[in-house]
């Protein structure tokens, strides 16, 4: 998966702040990784970091270690993950019905690492405790984040790590924030608690699930935090958005599962390109005012309204093969694991050699978003 190092490759611009969004999607997190090492080899580390359930997983494992150790702490958790993997050798013909056979033993085997089957089942608990309304025990990934994650240099402030989650009593959503506050293994485990699966985890009181509910990307809390310096987000999703119609049943639940928690990162960039504009369209409509105006309370209001500097978007899409099925984001067989793996390190490879990207003007104002790994593979 690695390759050597190439010295054409694109550095990263001087000055900017470099910033990794990864969206949630069990086992299509490899993806992640492979994005990650590839981008480690060509960039510096992140300044930043931001996830939901197994995005933030990947982020804790890039956060909770140094720059020399990331690449090898992601692929131990993944291989870890999927120590119990399927067959490697088959016919093609068969290979969704191998994938499925292993997305079936995780429903009844669990993850090492990660989860495992509760016993007795969540029926025969006693009503009211966190057994009774999950079906899987998460105290592996515990031990896993325990053993994998250092959550003091996490804490240290040297990378700064978000991460998304609901809380089950409001439904509001909340980003717990180590630059707001001190993040541990609970953290991670409530952005990544998606029910019925898994129990919600219990942070000061409240219980929280898996931020996914509510939002699958963590783009939307980056582009609202004030930035003075130019900004590039890596924004890696693991659903896409746009598919073909379905044909069968089965393609119809794959198809609503990519839908539901696909990012929508038009959406969300458009958004802020419209509020860039009407900032700097108040910045200048108060310079034109007279002095005894500017200490009004609706002129102070917009004056607070931040205007960035530039903003690129680079977005990264795993596309799903044609052998993969619903079952996609619980099935973590060894096979599947290592083509997750290598489609994000190429899909990031590709993207950062493109002239596209490396031919684009970095003192540009702005949002700009780049989706250069699609079959039109041209800025959006």
């Amino acid at each position: 998966m690695k390759r050597d190092h190439d010295a054409s490759l694109p550095q990263a611009p001087d000055g900017a702040e470099c910033i990794l969004v990864l969206q949630g999607g069990g086992a299509l997190g490899a993806y992640q990784a492979g994005v990650f090492e590839s981008l480690s080899e060509v960039y510096h580390e992140p300044t930043w970091v931001a996830g939901i359930s197994i995005g933030a997983i990947n982020a804790a494992l890039i956060a909770g270690n140094p720059a020399a150790l990331r690449s090898a702490r992601l692929r131990e958790f993944w291989e870890t993950l999927s120590s119990s993997g399927g067959p490697n050798g088959f016919a093609m013909g068969a290979r969704e019905s191998v994938n499925e056979f292993s997305a079936a033993s995780v429903m009844l085997f669990g993850v090492p690492g990660f989860f495992s089957p509760r016993f007795p089942p969540a029926p025969f608990q006693p009503r009211g405790s966190l057994d009774a309304i999950s079906y899987y025990d998460t105290a592996p990934l515990l031990q896993t984040l325990d053993r994998l994650v250092d959550f003091d240099l996490i804490n240290s402030g040297a990378m700064r790590l978000s991460l998304g989650a609901v809380n089950v009593r409001t439904g509001n959503f909340k980003y717990f924030d180590s630059t707001k506050e001190r993040i541990d293994a609970r953290h991670v485990m409530a952005s990544a608690a998606l029910p019925p699966g898994f129990a919600p985890v219990e942070i000061d009181g409240e219980f929280y699930w898996d931020g996914g509910i509510v939002s699958n990307t963590p783009l939307q809390y980056v582009l609202d935090e004030a930035g003075k310096k130019r900004r590039i987000v890596f924004q890696v999703d693991l659903f896409a958005a746009t598919g073909a119609m379905p044909t069968t049943m089965a393609e119809v639940t794959e198809r609503e599962k990519d839908i539901r928690f696909s990012s929508r990162t038009r959406l969300n960039t458009t958004v802020e390109l419209d509020r860039q504009v009407l900032a700097h369209a108040a910045q200048r409509l108060i310079a034109k005012l007279p002095p005894e105006l500017r200490d009004d309370p609706d002129v102070l209001a917009l004056s607070r309204v931040h205007s960035d500097s530039a903003v690129d978007v680079v977005h990264l899409i795993y596309r799903s093969k044609h052998y993969e099925s619903q079952s996609k984001d619980y099935e973590f067989s060894r096979l599947s694991m290592r083509e997750h793996w290598s489609a994000g390190y190429a899909d990031m490879a590709q993207t950062l050699l493109d002239p596209r990207w490396t031919g684009h003007n970095p003192r540009a104002s702005g949002v700009h978003v780049f989706d250069l790994t699609s079959a039109n593979p041209v800025p959006v």
